[in-house]
């Protein structure tokens, strides 16, 4: 091997080690500012962070892609402890949970996870809430566990197979383990830093992202090579279970209420919100002037539509379990 040549594996080899301590430094730092918030479960080899607060009926609350429970602790939780009992959870790889490098992601699987949640915590058929992807799986464990739902509240929900990524998670979309993993220690970290205002303006458009979402919010917590891997496997997989869970949007039972965002640039409330309204029945829509992320920019409507959902369902009111 020439000397050119080795010079040049050596700086590349320097270059990337040197990202790789800086997202290592930066994974250190964030979790630091925004730490767990709740207790830890073990599913099926993935330790499920969840958050548990409040009492009176249960609600289920299932978060979207990249995200993590701050998405609902943020201002939603607040409006609705007094009278529920929330559990609030970090999906698999996302926010403190973890899970398998070569555990099965897809809509269903995770779906799955969450009916062990719900099994382990003793909830009692629950008022399942699901944001963004988090509906998709959300309407899952209501097509594949019904016996653990007792209704459903969607916020901006992944409801219908779409044929690419919005622009904004493109970037996620790599289905090379191997060059995941090389994007998520080199390049992600030091990009999400430098971009880091501009896709939270744009994952919140037309609303603006407050400005203490990265900290109060657990946003920060997008900026570790883990997040950016687990959102990426999230991601290429997201659409493969909804086809055949459409057959089924017909036989749900239960109330079912929906909240979308008429200026949502992620998801189409067009394709997501009116194709569902067709296809579920009995569906409670309601749309609004705003975003996608409506859990943080718009909790009083967000609670308002949990609350009619819950108010359809028959009272159910189990005892807490003594190991919750």
């Amino acid at each position: 091997m020439t000397s050119w040549l080795v010079g040049i594996v050596v700086a590349v080899a320097v270059i990337a080690g040197g990202l790789a301590l800086f997202s290592w430094v930066i994974q250190r730092g964030v979790e630091r500012v925004a730490p767990p918030l709740g207790r830890f479960l073990d599913i099926d080899g993935q330790r499920i962070h969840y958050l548990d607060v409040g009492s009176g009926p249960p609600i289920l609350m299932i978060h979207g892609l990249g995200g993590q429970m701050g998405n609902f602790t943020y201002a939603l939780a607040g409006r609705l402890a007094d009278d529920f009992r929330l559990i609030i959870v970090d999906r698999p790889g996302s926010g403190y949970s973890t899970r398998p490098r070569d555990a099965r992601c897809n809509v269903r699987a995770q779906a799955a996870t969450m009916a062990g949640v719900a099994a382990a915590l003793g909830l009692e058929r629950p008022l399942v809430v699901g944001h963004s992807l988090g509906g998709a799986i959300a309407l899952a464990l209501a097509i594949d566990h019904p016996q653990t739902v007792g209704g459903l509240a969607l916020i901006a929900p992944f409801t219908q197979p779409q044929d690419e990524a919005p622009p904004m998670f493109r970037a996620l979309d790599v289905r090379s383990p191997l060059l995941r993993t090389l994007i998520a220690w080199t390049a992600a970290v030091p990009m999400g830093v430098l971009r880091a205002e501009q896709i939270a303006d744009a994952v919140f458009a037309p609303e603006r992202p407050p400005d203490d979402f990265a900290r109060k919010g657990g946003g920060v917590l997008s900026l570790r090579p883990k997040s950016y891997w687990n959102s990426s496997a999230d991601m290429v997989v997201a659409g493969d279970d909804l086809p055949t869970m459409l057959e089924r949007y017909g036989s749900l039972a239960g109330p079912v209420g929906m909240l979308y965002g008429t200026g949502d640039n992620l998801l189409d409330h067009c394709v997501h919100a009116l194709k569902a309204k067709e296809q579920i029945p009995g569906l409670a829509l309601e749309l609004v002037p705003g975003g996608h992320m409506l859990p943080v920019t718009q909790p009083d409507a967000a609670a308002r539509m949990i609350r009619s959902v819950a108010a359809a369902m028959p009272a159910v009111v189990p005892a807490r379990p003594a190991s919750a």
